[in-house]
């Protein structure tokens, strides 16, 4: 008997995902908007991945709704929809879903398991991670732009799924304790305002100096910030998190040496901000950068960095700004933040 998912927030991650576990033979249902769930309904799946890999599935391999009525009968509900919408989505589940149903939040940013479990009490829910960007390409073709895999919580209702990944082509990386990898996702992921702010594609944005130094700054902030807290990040690139940082400084020519790896990215993956912002969406500035600032917060250590990414990501939501701010810009306009917080203190 094939397993029975549903996924909750059928965005381009949800898609891929459960497109993938379909492919692999779980009988899968998306739950999302109708704009989204007609364009595949028309097309089906296609899913692509940097590495060349293809599979498609036929619209007769999957279901699709806007209410999650396949949840009643679920053995996996992966949660995919925005932090800012975990508890909403939670409260669909409740009184719904069965006991030994397992819940995944496969969500960007620290905690939304927590929030998840808090509507859901009598229910196995654990964090997992995304740790590659998706690019949706339209027609039901969804692309992986970025290399990375999967990470979840060892918890034994996740482990017995474990072979469902494995189907799938997607071998989960399995973790006692996913906090230090969710904050070491969480400092690749302050890269999202940067790059939403530039408008460009990850790669090109990625390549110039002046942007990386604007991330440098985020991520030392971060840094400063977790090691008073006693958080150690994982380590998720060849280069260590203490020492990103630094080397995101270097010149191009030695960054793309150093780290390669991290240019291996499609010509033409955004991050989800970006897509956010140029689709008049509210973003997750607030479980990102947010976060930082929040952990500043509580430990004593000052982040303006990511207090004015923050501001400056909030104005483009409220005004559909497409300004696009060049790497000499932003970077002299964090650098001000920076120390104007620093005369204040």
């Amino acid at each position: 008997m094939s397993v029975r998912v549903t996924v909750l927030g059928a965005g381009s991650i949800g898609l891929f995902v459960g497109g993938k576990l379909a492919a692999g033979g779980a009988e899968v249902s998306f739950v999302g908007r109708p704009r989204v769930l007609d364009e595949v309904q028309a097309h089906g799946l296609r899913l692509t991945d940097l590495d060349g890999g293809e599979d498609r599935v036929a619209v007769s391999g999957f279901r699709t709704e806007t209410e999650p009525d396949s949840a009643d009968t679920a053995d996996l509900v992966l949660i995919t929809v925005k932090s800012a919408q975990s508890a909403d989505a939670a409260a669909q589940l409740r009184g719904r879903i069965r006991p030994e149903t397992a819940v995944v939040s496969l969500q960007n940013g620290i905690g939304n398991d927590a929030v998840i479990r808090e509507v859901l009490p009598a229910s196995p829910v654990s964090a997992g991670m995304v740790m590659f960007n998706v690019v949706h390409r339209g027609e039901g073709w969804y692309h992986r732009g970025t290399e990375g895999g999967l990470a979840l919580t060892a918890d034994p209702a996740v482990t017995r799924l474990a072979p469902l990944f494995e189907r799938a082509g997607l071998a989960p990386a399995l973790h006692a304790d996913l906090r230090p990898v969710q904050w070491a996702k969480l400092l690749l992921n302050l890269n999202n305002a940067v790059n939403a702010l530039s408008g460009l594609p990850l790669r090109e944005e990625l390549a110039s100096r002046n942007y990386r130094r604007c991330l440098g700054l985020a991520q030392t902030e971060a840094l400063a910030a977790m090691r008073v807290a006693g958080i150690r990040p994982a380590r998720l690139t060849p280069v260590p998190p203490r020492v990103m940082a630094r080397v995101l400084s270097v010149p191009d020519a030695v960054f793309g040496r150093v780290a390669g790896t991290v240019l291996a990215v499609d010509p033409m993956a955004r991050s989800s901000m970006a897509d956010d912002l140029a689709l008049g969406r509210r973003t997750e500035i607030d479980w990102l950068c947010g976060e930082v600032v929040e952990l500043g917060r509580t430990v004593g250590v000052a982040t303006p960095v990511n207090a004015r990414l923050i501001e400056l990501v909030r104005a483009a939501e409220e005004e559909g700004s497409t300004r696009r701010w060049s790497g000499g810009e932003l970077l002299a306009d964090l650098r001000t933040a920076a120390r104007r917080r620093s005369r204040v203190g």
